[in-house]
């Protein structure tokens, strides 16, 4: 226990943090982006990231004879966007754009500007990808759909759901949207946003739709993505044999450091058993509890390397991030001067926990 407490008032240097980290990045959350060239995918990346036209193109970078991939953010990401350019050349196959992704949590999106009556290069490209049975989720974005008058935009989106219905097979999410719109609005965003979330839980806490109650709200907007790459970190480090027990208090005690820093707040054992004393015994004695229990788990042979590891995994995602949220409201509080509310701060990690599990794409329903 006391180890424990060391590791999140003074985290040292950790050969496993670095191998979690390099697990995280190696297994981001992916979103594969399949469409024609102007159907509208960087206006998509640009829409979920908050990024400008140009820093997405620069960021964009080759992973695959025919596709580029984007991290982001850069530094610390969280999630990845894989864009497929060698369509509608010839002898493209989405052969090493799969072997790219086996390893990762991933989701495909079709992108379809709507009028665009020449897409044999994507539905091609979709058939082959259904014939390998890797890819379980798909979305259809219609794009430009303002373009058209109500009635010739449901004739043209009846007909590419029926064409691309064709090539996968069954059933297939559809959204309309159309990111022209006037006053710098995207059309339909909010159900974008939904559209994604549903392919990939971690969109839900990354996208910040601008709805904060208070400063304090919007302060932990400014570090919600650091709190997710440090939760994803944590996670990583659960699905590494032999690795989690020590690895996820050093990871959490970094990201406790980090955020105290960006709050001004000096983070020592005194500002520790504050923390700590707000989020209350309760939380503490769970949090020690459940985290040895899920690593005596993952021992089990067989189930512990499987299911074992991904609920452990969906745990320590929504433990750190319960954690970050926390005491980024513990910081924000002591930086202004204020009060900490014990029953506020447990809400807020209670809710905080929920949210993290959920958006962790480990909890399986």
């Amino acid at each position: 226990m006391l180890d424990r407490i060391k590791a999140f008032i003074n985290p040292a240097e950790n050969p496993d943090l670095t191998r979690a980290h390099e697990y995280q990045r190696q297994h981001l959350p992916t979103l594969w982006l399949l469409g024609k060239t102007g159907a509208g995918k960087s206006s998509l990346v640009q829409a979920v990231t908050g990024e400008s036209d140009a820093q997405i193109g620069n960021g964009f970078e080759p992973c695959t004879m025919t596709s580029a991939s984007y991290d982001y953010p850069s530094e610390q990401p969280i999630i990845r966007f894989l864009d497929s350019r060698g369509l509608g050349e010839a002898g493209y196959y989405p052969d090493d754009d799969l072997d790219f992704l086996s390893e990762t949590s991933h989701a495909l999106v079709i992108v379809m500007k709507l009028g665009e009556v020449e897409q044999s290069a994507v539905l091609e490209a979709l058939k082959l990808i259904r014939k390998q049975k890797k890819i379980q989720h798909l979305l259809l974005v219609h794009t430009a759909v303002l373009e058209y008058t109500p009635n010739e935009r449901q004739r043209l989106v009846t007909h590419q759901i029926e064409q691309v219905t064709k090539c996968w097979g069954k059933g297939v999410n559809h959204v309309e949207v159309d990111f022209c719109a006037q006053d710098d609005e995207i059309y339909n965003e909010a159900m974008l946003f939904d559209a994604l979330s549903t392919l990939l839980p971690v969109v839900s806490l990354m996208v910040d739709k601008g709805e904060h109650s208070d400063l304090e709200e919007q302060n932990f907007a400014r570090l919600e993505k650091e709190v997710l790459w440090y939760s994803g970190s944590a996670a990583a480090s659960d699905l590494i044999p032999a690795v989690g027990l020590v690895s996820v208090p050093a990871i959490q005690g970094k990201m406790l450091h980090s955020l105290a820093n960006q709050y001004g707040v000096e983070w020592n054992k005194r500002a520790f058993g504050e923390l700590a004393g707000a989020l209350g015994s309760s939380v503490a004695i769970q949090y020690s509890v459940k985290l040895a229990s899920r690593q005596i788990v993952k021992l089990i042979p067989g189930y512990g390397q499987t299911v074992g590891a991904i609920t452990a995994a969906a745990m320590s995602f929504g433990t750190t991030y319960g954690l970050g949220r926390a005491a980024c409201y513990y910081f924000y509080s002591k930086s202004k001067g204020e009060d900490v509310s014990p029953d506020k701060m447990q809400a807020v990690y209670r809710e905080a926990l929920k949210k993290g599990k959920a958006a962790s794409g480990y909890e399986k329903d």
